[in-house]
């Protein structure tokens, strides 16, 4: 992480390579200090642990606790950057004003929009994985497990 960012900064993340929660808690912390977020690369975030235990516990998170109405919900985030946008959310205090508007001051793409192609992203050496990415789960994977058409 760059030791100078300033209050109230538009700050351009690049997810790549980066795990999935220790990147959602730099950004959430960014928020909740005033800074604008733009996460770019969304689904090339990963998550840590092994690849049956992760893709087991996604599925068992998307079972209806209900059918009794299930048009009620529970609904899902199915794709890389609305995940992300999740994660994020339940890092903030959403029950009070702060946290909300935190959120809205959070951006995520998949890919790179145009807007941001000639932008520089900082990346966080302490939430980019440490072993081989083999050793981790691409959000892209889940994402299409849970009926992402990406």
């Amino acid at each position: 992480m760059q030791a100078s960012i300033q209050k109230t900064q538009q700050i351009i993340v690049d997810a790549t390579g980066h795990i999935t929660g220790r990147l959602c808690s730099k950004i959430a912390k960014l928020t909740l200090n005033g800074n604008r977020v733009v996460v770019l690369n969304a689904e090339k975030a990963l998550l840590s642990g092994s690849r049956s235990s992760i893709m087991k516990e996604w599925e068992e998170w998307l079972e209806v606790g209900s059918i009794t109405n299930p048009i009620q919900g529970p609904y899902h985030p199915r794709t890389p950057e609305r995940i992300i946008k999740r994660t994020v959310r339940g890092m903030l205090p959403m029950r009070k004003p702060k946290g909300d508007n935190a959120l809205k001051r959070l951006r995520v793409f998949n890919g790179i929009p145009d807007q941001y192609k000639n932008s520089k992203p900082i990346g966080f050496d302490d939430a980019k994985a440490t072993k081989p990415v083999a050793f981790y789960t691409p959000v892209s994977e889940v994402a299409k497990l849970i009926g992402w058409k990406g």
